[in-house]
């Protein structure tokens, strides 16, 4: 087995027993960049050489880290702000921004001695389900090269699932770190909203955006989140809460665990071999002890045109400051001010940022603000509700993570509404800013991954990890899996 293929639990092993050296580590992973990113398409920005040179810069200092994780690679969504280093979101509007700050979650990193593979591709601006609105390229799923990876963490998940970083951070705003999880074939974590800090990461809908993971197992996830996880006064949604080890939570047993299965994720539109995978799911949970009931989540099926009320709303706001004139791109011809900001936005902007400014915009005028945003807020005070009410009855919820498995490249770019539908099981969550994460449960008869969803309660996410965990270690789906880009 090679290096790239194993977790980084399993290489932090293997380094305290002296069987392996981070440099073989680095090199393995910056070898298999070399070979498959021509297939896969996942970074904007490749730092190969720089991870080379700061591996070397380590090894000679690596007496004075006290982190276990110093030399262990990772690849970073490329809306989470690096110093130094240019943060694009995939956009034209950025393509030459240099950050001169970093995000907290990098920050965190850098304390670890971890060291950046690069910046991985996604849809501009967050904005997308399938990594096809990125202003550089298209990134093409690791398991097929004709389907998508899903998105807008797109990138991300790709490169964790090709072996070309062993784990990642993306950003989930209504699914986006969920559903390419699923399509991968790989863990994605999205933590409760405030329990790790947004500042540096480049705001889509501050109420809902969310930095989490995407990981090669469970275990991987609750060691990442360790580390991105705490309180960040720059940060005013951030929760202050006392410090968890989130690995404490990975125990084999989910005895008397009570599971909640909303009828409304079920209906008409979820694929059949997603359900019939979801099913043998909870026949599993079944066999281990967990209690299964059918319950209701009613408001669900107003959750997808709330979400897009309020997440246009609040992007046609935040992206208001790439005007032209501050920062990003600008427009070279122009006759004055107002043309400026017309020709700099027009040119900058993809055809999905301008669809949501403009929808936003909208949503947020005078005569549309009461009928529209102000609606969509008081339905997810709503969706609140329902969950705090299953949640008195049930530890964990559980959904398929996407109605259907990865679909081809260039199916669905030019319907945006069918597009939308892809986070129909999603964004419920970030409405309540619940922790969710999407677990790889089975593959279709084309051999394309399926993932299913477990929600929960508000800063319990050592919950919805132990019953990950206990799935995780009494299936195989890890072990089978085909070989990636043969």
């Amino acid at each position: 087995m090679e290096l790239y293929e194993l977790t980084v639990h399993e290489l932090l092993d293997k380094l305290e027993k002296k069987e392996i050296t981070r440099k073989e580590i680095m090199q393995s992973y910056i070898k298999r960049i070399e070979e498959k990113e021509n297939d896969v398409q996942a970074f904007v920005t490749s730092r190969t050489q720089e991870a080379q040179i700061e591996q070397e810069k380590l090894e000679q200092n690596i007496e004075k880290s006290n982190s276990k994780f110093a030399g262990i690679p990772i690849g970073i969504k490329d809306n989470i702000c690096t110093k130094g280093e240019k943060t694009t979101c995939a956009s034209k509007m950025l393509e030459n921004f240099i950050s001169p700050y970093d995000a907290t979650v990098m920050k965190k990193i850098k304390e670890q001695n971890m060291i950046s593979l690069g910046k991985l591709n996604m849809d501009e601006f967050a904005m997308g389900s399938s990594t096809e609105y990125s202003y550089f390229k298209k990134t093409k799923n690791p398991w097929n090269l004709n389907k998508v990876p899903g998105g807008s963490s797109g990138g991300s998940a790709a490169a964790v699932a090709a072996y070309m970083v062993p784990w990642a951070l993306g950003s989930d705003t209504g699914g986006s770190i969920r559903q390419p999880a699923a399509f991968c074939g790989v863990v994605g974590l999205k933590p409760t909203y405030g329990l790790v800090s947004r500042y540096g990461l480049v705001a889509f809908a501050s109420s809902l955006d969310q930095i989490g993971t995407l990981t090669k197992d469970v275990t991987d996830a609750a060691l990442l989140l360790n580390i991105i996880a705490g309180y960040d006064q720059k940060d005013t949604t951030s929760a202050k809460l006392e410090k968890k080890d989130y690995t404490e939570s990975l125990k084999n047993n989910v005895k008397g665990l009570k599971i909640g299965i909303p009828k409304e994720y079920f209906a008409e539109g979820v694929n059949e071999e997603v359900r019939q995978s979801i099913q043998k799911v909870i026949k599993k949970y079944e066999q281990l002890g967990a209690i299964i009931e059918e319950c209701s989540l009613n408001v669900a099926k107003y959750s997808l045109a709330a979400y897009y009320i309020i997440a246009c709303a609040e992007a046609s706001s935040n992206l208001g400051r790439f005007d032209g004139i501050r920062y990003g791109y600008r427009a070279k011809n122009f006759k004055n001010l107002k043309e400026l900001y017309k020709n700099s936005r027009t040119q900058g902007f993809g055809k999905e940022v301008k669809r949501r400014i403009i929808l936003g915009t909208y949503v947020l005028s005078s005569g549309y603000y009461e009928a529209y945003y102000k609606k969509a807020q008081q339905i997810r005070t709503l969706v609140k509700k329902e969950f705090e009410k299953n949640f008195q009855k049930f530890d964990v919820i559980l959904t398929p993570t996407s109605p259907n498995v990865a679909f081809d490249i260039g199916a669905k770019a030019e319907n945006p509404l069918e597009m939308y539908l892809a986070d129909i099981c999603t964004v419920s969550v970030n409405i309540a800013g619940l922790p969710a994460i999407s677990i790889p449960c089975g593959l279709n008869n084309e051999g394309m991954p399926i993932g299913f969803q477990l929600i929960g309660n508000n800063f319990q996410e050592e919950i919805i990890l132990k019953a990950a965990y206990t799935y995780e270690q009494n299936t195989d789906f890890r072990e089978n899996r085909p070989q990636f880009i043969k």
